[in-house]
Order: C-alpha cells, then sequence, then structure tokens
C-alpha cells in the first residue's frame, strides 16, 4: 500500500534561497518525499559536494527537469509545425528559385 503524501502550508513563511535556478525568495510548502535508499545516499552525496542541502538540490533538480520538459515540448511542437507547413515552404521556395539562380 502506497503511503499518501503529506503538504504542510507554509506561504506565510518566505525562505530565502541560495543561488538555485529560481534564485529569490519565495513561499514554500513542506512535501514529504520517498526516495530507495540507494538514491537518498547518491543525492546526500552530490548535496554535500555542491556544498547545498538536500533540499535545495532536489529544488534545482525539479526546475531543471521541468525547464527541460518543457523545452522538449516547444521542439516537438515547432518540429510539428515544420512538418506541416513542409509542402507549402517547397511550393514557396519552387517560386523564388529563379531569384536564387539571377544572383550566381
Amino acid at each position: 500500500m502506497k503511503r499518501a503524501r503529506r503538504v504542510k502550508d507554509t506561504h506565510s513563511r518566505h525562505t530565502p534561497r541560495k543561488g538555485g535556478i529560481m534564485g529569490s525568495a519565495t513561499a514554500t510548502k513542506k512535501v514529504i518525499v520517498e526516495f530507495p535508499e540507494e538514491l537518498l545516499r547518491r543525492a546526500e552525496e552530490a548535496a554535500s559536494e555542491l556544498s547545498t542541502n538536500r533540499s535545495e538540490l532536489i529544488r534545482s533538480a525539479v526546475e531543471a527537469y521541468l525547464k527541460a520538459r518543457a523545452k522538449a515540448e516547444l521542439e516537438k511542437e515547432l518540429a510539428e509545425g515544420y512538418r506541416a507547413n513542409a509542402d507549402l515552404d517547397r511550393q514557396i521556395a519552387q517560386e523564388f528559385a529563379h531569384l536564387d539562380a539571377e544572383n550566381i
């Protein structure tokens, strides 16, 4: 049986961040997240090497993941747009091909 996550509302408290991706003071909420022991050990090790705390490391990792996910979604949408307009783009290129030949 999976354990439910508890969330503690701390909107009234502002916690300054030490140069993470967000970098500014924002309202925070506490969450309980379950980690496999090995992953937790590696996270603590990385936090120590980076001279930060575990919470900041996890926040930064989630922010980086969400940023990469948004970038991947944008790239996917752009690729779909290029494919959807490929025939029109080829037609326009053919219509103006004679201008390219004049500049040679």
